[in-house]
């Protein structure tokens, strides 16, 4: 079964909000074992609506459509979609109803608006919506089905989990989908596809690899299509174990996992405490380690040290070192590291020093020089990274590799 989603909006389409129902409405489908075909945002407007209409019932067998359920005059959906197949707007009282008791829960009366509002097509089975006031719309047409949702997210999202998706699965057969997702960090994807070649080349045809790549990390995801759906995830999950198998070193989860919430499990079970040292991330290490709820068991705290003043002065960096080979070396980071368990505390730390951009690169050490150091009071292992000269990209990628970094430490260095 394939659906087509379409969003309805002016302020979608000139950047105003960003449309996350598509996002979060393809990723249901999938999981229930449904296809999406396509994604369209239609503007404010019948010809717009219409067109969009068309194009998704010619490509799928459902047509899902969000937005332009409000009771201003520039929402237009309901008028569209009764016209095009071919039904009438009629008041319906109990939805007028609805409309009222919510506002009166509200200590609020209802408007001429939304009166208007109450206005249905008289060829719609109307779905209940629980978190608002407009209702949820299900078509029959030439063998297909349309269904008209609001846009806003938790009222779109209450109505696909209590009324679309137990219809489209009662309506239409469908094939059993598992996916299984494994997250890896430091390794790029083409370095991780020359790895595991040899793997992928013989996946069964009805399962296939597909690489997700982000700043310093890459999602493997396995998606397999079959008739039984128990059989299927022992299938999948079984490749799932292979390919982890041979990536051990680089995969530190699986499925919604954060790298920092798999290495927080780690300084946890090793009863160790980490410290920061931060300079052109700017605390952004320590942002996503405590992003962790529980963080505090195992993360003493940070130091943003931007001047070479604070890093002598917090850290103990020496005047020499810095003086020799500038704020952005491996021998600064190293001595950051040490400074950091001595004057922040814990067992082991994260140091960071770098030029992030745009400006105040050299010849010599240009936009994007970043080094990292991770250790403990016996032993420092340092990393230069050669980012770009994009600020954002720079500060995100870094705190990645440092987390990266700080796992493949306490992997060789604290073993169970």
């Amino acid at each position: 079964m394939k659906a087509y989603l379409i969003t309805i909006g002016d302020e979608i389409l000139i950047g105003q909000i960003i449309d996350t129902n598509s996002a979060w409405m393809g990723q249901q489908l999938n999981l229930n074992g449904m296809q999406v075909a396509g994604i369209t945002t239609a503007p404010d407007e019948e010809q717009g609506i219409r067109a969009a209409l068309q194009e998704g019932l010619s490509k799928a067998d459902a047509v899902l459509i969000t937005g332009g359920l409000g009771p201003t005059k520039d929402d237009v959906t309901k008028k569209v979609l009764a016209g095009f197949t071919g039904g009438r707007l009629l008041f319906h009282e109990e939805t007028y109803r609805s409309i009222t008791r919510f506002f009166e829960q509200l200590g609020r009366k209802p408007t001429e608006a939304h009166r208007l509002q109450a206005y249905m097509p008289d060829n719609a089975q109307l779905l209940r919506n629980r978190m608002g006031t407009a209702p949820g719309m299900w078509f029959e047409h030439g063998g297909k089905v349309l269904v008209s949702m609001p846009g806003v997210p938790y009222e779109m999202k209450s109505l696909m989990k209590e009324e679309v998706l137990p219809r489209l699965k009662a309506q239409f057969p469908l094939r059993a989908i598992a996916h299984r997702t494994l997250l890896t960090s430091g390794t790029g994807e083409s370095r991780i596809a020359e790895r595991i070649a040899d793997l992928e080349d013989t996946l069964p045809p009805h399962i296939k690899l597909a690489y997700l790549p982000n700043l310093g990390q890459v999602r493997l995801r396995l998606s397999g299509e079959g008739a039984d759906l128990a059989s299927l995830e022992q299938e999948v999950d079984s490749w799932a174990k292979r390919f982890r198998e041979r990536l051990v070193d680089i995969v530190f989860g699986e499925g919604a996992d954060r790298l920092q919430a798999a290495v927080g499990r780690l300084l946890q079970e090793r009863g160790l405490f980490l410290a920061t040292a931060e300079s052109c991330t700017g605390g952004y290490v320590g942002h996503l380690i405590t992003s962790v709820p529980g963080s505090s068991a195992y993360y003493t705290g940070g130091a943003v040290v931007y001047s070479n003043e604070l890093k002598q002065k917090l850290l103990g960096v020496s005047p020499q070192t810095l003086s020799q080979h500038g704020a952005v070396s491996e021998e600064v980071v190293r001595e950051m590291v040490a400074g950091t368990i001595e004057h922040i505390g814990g067992q082991v730390a994260i140091a960071i020093s770098g030029i992030a951009g745009p400006g105040g690169g050299t010849p010599d050490k240009p936009v994007g020089t970043i080094w990292l150091a991770v250790g403990n009071r016996q032993v420092t292992e340092a990393l230069l990274l050669r980012a770009g000269k994009d600020r954002e990209k720079n500060i995100q990628y870094t705190g990645a590799h440092a987390l990266h970094l700080l796992r493949q430490f306490l992997l060789r260095h604290y073993p169970q």
